[in-house]
């Protein structure tokens, strides 16, 4: 029943899931395509999750991705959508989305690594339940900064502070990826709430994928500001910047600039 109201759901799409995506784990039982490649859907039960990238690697870019997350209980659960190259000094921009005991919001987490270092997660609880329809999520980069967007609404910004000896990503190509996999030893509470694999198998669809590798300029406008500001007050339940038994020698010097953008 998960999958045929998923089926349902699905419009339309630029990017066409049998085209332009590649299946790297998980196979054939666990990806599955609807509709022509407009629509995908990930599922994890016992033996395995899955995961897909796309064929195309980009350098600055706007990727949007629309989401239904698992739903029920989703405990344990992680569902990722993010921007990755490859090798040790990897540069990489992270959605990921932790699942949660019924009537508990789920957690989207995100993360910028640049030049294999990372440690700079951002945590929000979702405003809405995104199991119960489609939901955008975007990730804007380019070669100022990167804008995590939730059905367009700013979330997060994070500038690029090179001059002052911080890393962004500027260099390396970054391919699309999705997964959905088990992490109950750290996704929900902490790792307190295991995986009901009695509820398995969990699933997450993907549709509109589309990305658009001319994006090379945006920031956001005072409107844009204004609502970065609503929902970082309201729902970020977590910041590096602030975290100071993290860093007991200082948080990082990209934090003392940390400005709406």
């Amino acid at each position: 029943m998960l999958m045929l109201s998923c089926v349902m759901a699905a419009s339309a799409v630029p990017c066409n899931f049998n085209q332009d995506i590649d299946i790297n784990w998980g196979g054939n039982e666990h990806v599955k395509t609807f509709n022509g490649g407009q629509l995908l859907i990930l599922s994890l039960d016992k033996s395995s999750g899955a995961g897909f990238q796309s064929k195309k690697d980009y350098l600055f870019a706007r990727v949007d991705m629309q989401l239904k997350l698992v739903p029920g209980n989703s405990a344990g659960t992680v569902t990722t959508y993010y921007l990755s190259s490859q090798g040790p000094a990897h540069d990489e921009i992270d959605f990921e989305f932790l699942g949660n005991v019924p009537g508990q919001p789920y957690t989207v987490n995100t993360n910028v690594y640049a030049q294999g270092k990372g440690n700079r997660e951002q945590r929000f609880h979702l405003w809405f339940d995104p199991t119960t329809a489609f939901h955008t999520y975007s990730i804007v980069w380019n070669s100022q900064r990167i804008i995590f967007m939730v059905d367009n609404n700013p979330i997060r910004v994070f500038k690029n502070n090179e001059a002052m000896g911080v890393p962004f990503p500027t260099s390396q190509r970054m391919k699309v990826y999705s997964s959905l996999w088990n992490a109950d030893d750290w996704a929900t509470q902490g790792g307190r709430i295991k995986t009901d694999w009695t509820k398995a198998p969990f699933t997450a669809c993907y549709r509109n994928f589309n990305v658009n590798d001319a994006w090379q300029t945006q920031q956001l406008d005072s409107m844009g500001r204004k609502r970065l500001r609503w929902v970082q007050r309201k729902y970020m339940i977590y910041n590096y910047c602030t975290d100071l038994k993290r860093f007991p020698q200082g948080l990082p010097r990209e934090c003392k600039h940390q400005r709406f953008h």
